[in-house]
């Protein structure tokens, strides 16, 4: 793993899921938020040694933490009995973190899982904290202040479709992922539109305004890289190398749209309670 994706993946880890469970309303989350700090930070250790049995041990505690998170969507879906759009995506992203949680175990042990190289383990790692767990909720959270706009509940639907049809297409091949890529793009580009039009202008200060516009326009130029990249990929064109998307797409991705988003909802939910 490179520096760059190492110190994304260590905010994905130690800030961006703790702040996205805060936003997540059940009991199970709200404990293992609580234990989150004692379960990531062996994973971020894990980013840093070499390859081997002790960075493969820190990596399964972090696996474990993430499988636990996971448990509890069909615990959360049996309590609610509901499947409307915002609720998918709460669901996707308590299951996603799995998913690279186990690459992060099969990467740091230098286990070429499913077939797929020790590079495309490592980001699969990243895209499953931000596209996966952070992008599936602000979906959802967009969804819920939107409930009579078509937008929103396709917001809500495609985030978590185009996510696990990317990760079909590592797979299946590069035109099934470039499938993928297309509809994760149409609905994160929903996500902005509805953020820029029905939760920016909603009455809030200009701290949240501005935290909400900057995560709105960061995902019309850092989907547009992965639509580029997926293309690239699948026709043989010229497109971004994975070091330079990892630099711009992936980098604007963690701090533009999902830190500046869950901190923006933070703000928006502490506004609510203290009302």
């Amino acid at each position: 793993m490179s520096v760059l994706v190492n110190l994304i993946v260590m905010l994905g880890m130690l800030v961006v899921v703790p702040l996205g469970l805060r936003l997540v309303h059940s009991p199970g989350p709200s404990r293992i938020r609580r234990l989150w700090p004692l379960l990531a930070a062996p994973g971020a250790v894990a980013l840093w040694l070499p390859r081997g049995g002790v960075a493969t041990a820190l990596a399964a505690v972090y696996a474990a933490g993430t499988l636990a998170l996971a448990l509890h969507a069909p615990a959360r879906l049996a309590r609610t009995r509901s499947l409307a759009p915002a609720e998918i995506a709460v669901l996707t992203a308590l299951a996603t973190p799995s998913v690279a949680g186990l690459a992060l175990v099969a990467e740091r042990s230098g286990h070429e899982l499913f077939g797929f190289d020790l590079e495309i383990l490592a980001l699969t790692v990243p895209h499953f904290h931000f596209a996966g767990f952070a992008a599936a909720l602000v979906a959802g959270l967009v969804s819920r202040v939107s409930p009579g706009r078509a937008a929103g509940r396709f917001a809500a639907l495609s985030v978590p479709l185009g996510t696990m049809l990317v990760l079909a297409g590592y797979f299946i091949d590069d035109w099934a992922e470039l499938a993928g890529a297309l509809v994760l793009t149409a609905g994160m580009w929903a996500v902005a539109l509805l953020t820029w039009q029905d939760v920016r202008g909603d009455g809030h200060d200009r701290t949240t305004r501005t935290l909400l516009a900057v995560s709105a326009a960061v995902l019309v130029a850092t989907m547009l890289l992965a639509l580029s990249w997926a293309l690239g990929e699948a026709t043989g064109i010229p497109h971004p190398s994975l070091t330079w998307m990892a630099a711009t797409h992936g980098l604007g991705n963690a701090l533009g749209f999902a830190l500046c988003a869950l901190l923006a909802w933070q703000r928006i939910e502490h506004k609510e309670t203290t009302a």
